[in-house]
């Protein structure tokens, strides 16, 4: 038993060893092809095989970078950006989830709102903008609600139709032994559900950026979005390839955040 223990030991490390291996050339792999990348494109910007005034090119971009560092409004725009998403972001997963629970809860009024829903979840949120700035002024809680209606009926479909897939049989033996509708809810179905949630978190980090963007598009006078907007009404392409660098690398970062949350809760 002994040998056969340090065998299958053996075995595991070895099958360790191979994965972090695996692991490690994933990860240089993606981190050589992003070099490439830049590296051809600052190549073909500099022997003008593409024209960088309007393909902008990594240099002039890191020339922006230190420039809007050196006035002292770069974290003045992220910081704006990034607390408007957080908050849209952790609005709309708890309002979501709030909702998501009521129509689990009540059946008839899930079947009422069905259509609504549906409805609201392909209407485009960009034609809602003039109303939101009426209804709640042109500054960031307009910026904010915008984020929140993009995420919050994603939010609601996953998590309810992961609700509603829970295994029949196993609420109906609950019902048996007189559990309560709250008991099957914490007992059952929220811990069923745990990777539905999950998963609308990993997809709210992008509508919310979506929805931050785009209520800066319309109403900011500060943040990556207005940054964005501003380079392209002065054709200043560096500064709006350098503002959506920015953005997508503080989108991957967030989404990493959620990866270590999953990490923490699977734990």
């Amino acid at each position: 038993m002994k040998r056969a223990g340090r065998k299958v030991s053996e075995e595991h490390l070895r099958y360790l060893k191979k994965e972090r291996t695996r692991t490690a050339f994933v990860v240089a792999a993606q981190i050589l092809l992003l070099l490439q990348f830049f590296v051809v494109w600052e190549l073909l910007a500099r022997y003008e095989v593409i024209d960088s005034f309007i393909f902008s090119s990594p240099s002039k971009m890191w020339a922006s970078f230190k420039s809007l560092s050196a006035s002292g409004v770069l974290w003045r725009h992220v910081s704006a950006t990034l607390i408007e998403t957080v908050v849209g972001f952790v609005s709309a997963t708890a309002i979501g989830l709030v909702i998501a629970v009521i129509l689990w809860s009540a059946e008839a009024l899930r079947r009422i709102l069905e259509p609504y829903v549906v409805v609201l979840n392909a209407l485009p949120k960009i034609a809602l903008g003039p109303i939101i700035i009426i209804w709640v002024g042109a500054g960031k809680g307009a910026i904010i609600v915008m984020a929140i209606l993009i995420s919050v009926v994603v939010t609601v479909i996953n998590i309810l139709n992961g609700f509603l897939s829970v295994d029949k049989d196993k609420i109906l033996l609950m019902r048996t032994l007189s559990a309560s509708r709250a008991q099957i809810l914490f007992k059952l179905v929220l811990p069923s559900n745990v990777s539905s949630i999950i998963a609308s978190l990993k997809v709210n980090v992008g509508m919310a950026w979506v929805g931050t963007i785009m209520g800066e598009y319309l109403v900011s006078r500060e943040g990556l979005g207005y940054l964005i907007v501003y380079g392209g009404q002065v054709f200043n392409l560096s500064l709006v390839m350098c503002s959506t660098l920015i953005l997508t690398v503080l989108a991957a970062l967030m989404y990493f955040c959620v990866l270590i949350l999953e990490k923490i809760v699977v734990k």
